[in-house]
């Protein structure tokens, strides 16, 4: 029993759709006409759109970076948008467009601004990588590609863009290596006056704290040490001839006290005396010192002075002995002892001086080294990165160079354009598919527009479906000549208008389409 439930419940189905194509298949077929129409009419008159690409190659450096740093550090994908930037300007793609008449509809309608954004629509550019759809491998090439009407004139464009791509990057990179070197040059320079100004303030510092600086410390020391011996040799030295200088005027008392007969005694007395100082002097000091030598020249003169007063004792009986000889050269004697003391004195108020120099020099220097190693450390920091600066300049000054003779990285165009042999855009196949879902779809909801605006019955079960009265009968439809002749004309009428409705719409889609190049771009169906 469910079995046949469901099958009359499929029965009616069918039946009720029979009967809605009985009356509405001349609107379906009318609207589906019309949308196939239109569609046909635009997929026949798009006009065909060429595509052609040209694959340029990221040649990398040609020279190993161990040997010759690049001068250009930039990304070659950041390069890139630089460089398209550049490529994609308005008077670069005014250039073309004047040179291969280019969108010749828009130039005639308005500026060649127009044109120019058009173009840039057509420009597709694709990068490509080690690992294709990631940009981790880097990427070794990228293709330029371009659409347009004509095959010839879309290679010759494409391949025009293609040589602006290689001619640009290698003047972006010419200039930007030109421009770091005159960065490095100028930074190089200023930092190099910089250096020459703190090796004058430490020359000027070395002269004038000459001897306080700390690797004269031990210098100093050891001059200190040396000034500290002679001083004490002065001291010593001064000893004696204060002791000699008592001593002489000892003796030169012991003379002026001698009477004149006792003066030969007296003589020969204090010539015993020295000649016994002399040897208490040869026994503590060598022949050299000069109080030997001195004791020696006076007893050398000392006998002189006796041997000639013997010969005059003659001649001197009547003033009778005389000691002023002898007298004279002792207080001469003094006169020179005293004359050596004072120059000891001075000489070691001079060592004292000079000890005392070289104390401060000892005492400042490590306040000198500390002045001195604030200088050093700036001068090693300047020179250290003027070091730095002049590497990386005559780096460079060489990549520069590499730049000017094309060994740095480089585009070369690997595959130019060649003219298409059948056109990108538009896919004609795949308009006429979705025209055809289209009219179907336009033709069934045309059909369920009908049925939801028509108000009458059309079968008995309907009206019982409708209202609880009851239906006595049902009488069929009566066949009057009158009637038939208003449907022919009727018929006849809206045949007409669904004609003129038919030539209106491809006409007119014919002149939406024909020569249309955007919406057959649009209509590309996958082309870019």
């Amino acid at each position: 029993m469910p079995e046949s439930q469901a099958s009359m419940k499929t029965r009616s189905v069918i039946e009720v759709a029979f009967d809605i194509w009985s009356r509405r298949k001349w609107v379906a077929l009318a609207v589906f006409v019309l949308v196939a129409s239109i569609v046909v009419s635009v997929a026949r008159f798009l006009p065909n759109v060429y595509r052609s690409t040209a694959t340029v190659l990221v040649e990398r450096y040609q020279i190993s970076e161990s040997f010759a740093r690049p001068a250009v550090t930039i990304e070659l994908e950041t390069r890139l948008q630089t460089v398209s930037q550049e490529v994609l300007s308005r008077a670069r793609l005014a250039e073309l467009v004047t040179r291969f008449d280019l969108y010749p509809e828009v130039t005639r309608r308005g500026p060649v601004e127009g044109a120019v954004e058009r173009m840039r629509k057509d420009i597709h550019l694709e990068l490509k990588s080690v690992e294709q759809g990631s940009a981790r491998g880097g990427t070794i090439a990228f293709i330029l590609g371009y659409r347009g009407r004509d095959p010839q004139v879309v290679a010759a464009v494409t391949n025009a863009l293609a040589s602006f791509y290689v001619e640009e990057n290698s003047q972006l990179r010419e200039r930007q290596a030109v421009n770091t070197t005159q960065v490095l040059h100028a930074q190089l320079d200023d930092v190099k006056k910089r250096l020459a100004a703190q090796e004058s303030r430490i020359r000027d510092f070395r002269a004038q704290h000459t001897g306080e600086l700390p690797e004269q410390v031990p210098v100093n020391l050891a001059t200190l040490e040396r000034l500290s011996t002679r001083l004490q040799l002065n001291n010593d030295a001064n000893m004696r001839a204060l002791e000699r200088r008592t001593n002489l005027m000892k003796q030169l008392a012991e003379v002026e006290a001698t009477s004149t007969a006792a003066a030969p005694d007296t003589k020969q007395a204090q010539l015993a005396k020295m000649k016994r100082e002399l040897r208490e002097l040869r026994a503590r000091f060598t022949e050299r010192y000069p109080d030997v030598s001195r004791l020696k020249a006076e007893i050398a003169a000392f006998e002189e002075t006796m041997a000639e007063a013997g010969e005059a004792e003659a001649a001197t009986t009547e003033r009778g002995p005389s000691s002023r000889p002898l007298a004279t050269q002792l207080r001469a004697a003094i006169e020179e002892v005293n004359a050596e003391v004072a120059a000891l004195k001075t000489e070691e108020g001079r060592v004292r001086g000079e000890i005392a120099t070289y104390q401060r020099r000892t005492e400042s220097a490590p306040q000198r080294e500390k002045e001195f190693q604030e200088l050093a450390r700036d001068y090693d920091a300047i020179k250290e990165l003027y070091t730095s600066l002049l590497r990386k300049y005559e780096d460079a000054q060489l990549a520069g160079s590499m730049e000017q003779q094309q060994k740095g990285e480089q585009f070369r165009i690997l595959d130019p354009a060649i003219p298409s042999n059948k056109p990108s855009a538009p896919n004609r196949v795949r308009i006429l598919a979705f025209g055809i879902i289209a009219a179907l779809g336009a033709a069934a909801a045309a059909v369920a527009l009908a049925e939801h605006l028509d108000t009458t019955f059309h079968t008995v079960d309907h009206l019982r479906a409708m209202t609880n009265l009851p239906v006595l009968t049902s009488i069929p439809l009566l066949d009057i000549a009158g009637d038939r002749w208003r449907e022919r004309r009727r018929f006849v009428l809206v045949a007409v208008a669904v004609l003129l409705a038919l030539g209106v719409a491809t006409g007119a889609s014919r002149h939406l389409a024909e020569g249309n190049y955007l919406l057959a771009a649009a209509l590309a169906g996958g082309g870019s």
